[in-house]
């Protein structure tokens, strides 16, 4: 402090300097407030920038030997360079009124030096929280967690706070009184912070109830979502569409309306598939001896229709069944032998998660027939994977449809009992 008083003591020289030549005293205060002022800019440039150099190099050497991600993302992001600037600007505020002697020059610099050092506290903690959310985000631990949220509150508030303080400093008032004094515009802050509030609470809602997570597919109709969940903020979900095309979501709307989140699906190992064929009703029948004698030989078919065809035998021996009439006692049918044909290749197929449920079930028959419908999961839960076979499991069930004598419905359609006009 002493150097910095023998510097400015020069102004004092130059005062009496330009007096003595003939410069009116007002005008000789103003020059030497001037010169003052440009003396005191000047010095705590000067150290800025010698401070930002040095830390610079320090921090750069540190961080290049440490295994550390936080001192590199610091640097990326300029934070060390915003803390770096507190000091000038202290070093400027302590010496205002040694380089001025006017105390309405003094408050103004003051002041302005306090907004100064304010904003570069806030602008320090934006780039460390945005530092800190991209190690975060990094992290196997977080790494499909709405992380990131958290940082942008502690923005938000922070942002807030140094509003307040700011306007404490411009209109002379504590930070105490003028936040008390900020209750009865509570009103109007609320709705002006409307988004941000209801993007706090949804957006904790979201993380501590694990609704959604980074990399979760989603669906929500009403908003167009149909993708993977690519950003989780304050604001808004981002979701990538299987189009390629981005939809935005207010996080309110999903704690407040409904969608669906496939990471169960993805988690449980299977993928569901629930089709089903319909089969022309007027193709359905018994089976011949022929029919059971061909169908014995489908590899698939041959223990059932050998038992089947026993507990068939046996009932109708012991109620004196007369096998001559249809109609009495037990048959197998044709769709019967095909729905034991298809639970017996649906148990027998490798992709088929088989520790999940897998049926072939008959539908309440409509005007397009009787529908068979088969209900499985596909080992793997991948799109195409998925895709793949699922359609392979029906090119064969439609290839195989007519060995059992029957026919799938298809509009138009006719039967030999309805021919065709």
């Amino acid at each position: 402090m002493e150097e910095i008083e023998k510097v400015f003591g020069v102004i004092e020289y130059i005062n009496r300097f330009l007096v003595g030549i003939g410069v009116s005293e007002r005008a000789a205060t103003w020059l030497d407030q001037i010169i003052g002022m440009t003396i005191l800019f000047l010095l705590a440039y000067i150290l800025d920038i010698i401070l930002r150099f040095v830390l610079h190099k320090i921090v750069a050497r540190i961080a290049h030997y440490t295994k550390t991600k936080w001192d590199n993302k610091f640097l990326e992001y300029r934070v060390f360079r915003y803390l770096v600037h507190i000091v000038p600007g202290l070093l400027f505020l302590v010496s205002i009124p040694i380089a001025v002697s006017s105390p309405i020059w003094v408050t103004i610099l003051e002041r302005v030096t306090q907004v100064f050092i304010v904003v570069c506290i806030l602008r320090a903690i934006q780039a460390s929280m945005k530092a800190l959310s991209e190690i975060t985000a990094q992290s196997e631990t977080y790494v499909n967690k709405p992380i990131k949220v958290v940082f942008q509150i502690i923005i938000v508030i922070t942002f807030f706070v140094g509003a307040i303080a700011i306007v404490g400093i411009i209109v002379n008032k504590s930070f105490t009184s003028l936040f008390v004094g900020l209750g009865a515009s509570m009103t109007i802050l609320m709705l002006i912070f409307k988004d941000s509030i209801l993007g706090f609470v949804a957006s904790w809602q979201l993380s501590s109830n694990d609704l959604v997570r980074i990399g979760d597919w989603i669906t929500m109709p009403k908003y167009g979502a149909d993708g993977d969940v690519e950003e989780i903020n304050l604001y808004s979900v981002k979701v990538r569409n299987f189009d390629k095309t981005i939809t935005t979501i207010p996080p309110y709307s999903l704690i407040s309306e409904s969608f669906q989140n496939w990471r169960g699906m993805k988690e449980s190992g299977g993928r569901r598939v629930k089709r089903s064929v319909s089969i022309d009703m007027h193709t359905i029948k018994f089976c011949t001896p022929q029919m059971l004698e061909r169908f014995r030989k489908i590899q698939y078919l041959t223990e059932y229709i050998e038992q089947t065809q026993e507990r068939i035998k046996e009932y109708n021996e012991k109620n004196n069944i007369d096998n001559s009439v249809l109609v009495n006692g037990r048959r197998q049918t044709n769709i019967g032998v095909f729905r034991a044909y298809l639970e017996s290749y649906l148990s027998n197929h490798p992709d088929i998660n088989h520790n999940m449920t897998c049926m072939v079930r008959q539908l309440q028959p409509n005007e397009k027939g009787v529908q068979i419908e088969l209900y499985f999961f596909v080992a793997n839960t991948d799109w195409i994977f998925y895709e793949n076979v699922q359609s392979d499991v029906f090119d064969h069930i439609m290839a195989i449809v007519p060995q059992f004598e029957l026919e799938i419905y298809q509009f138009p359609t006719h039967s030999p009992e309805l021919p065709l006009n």
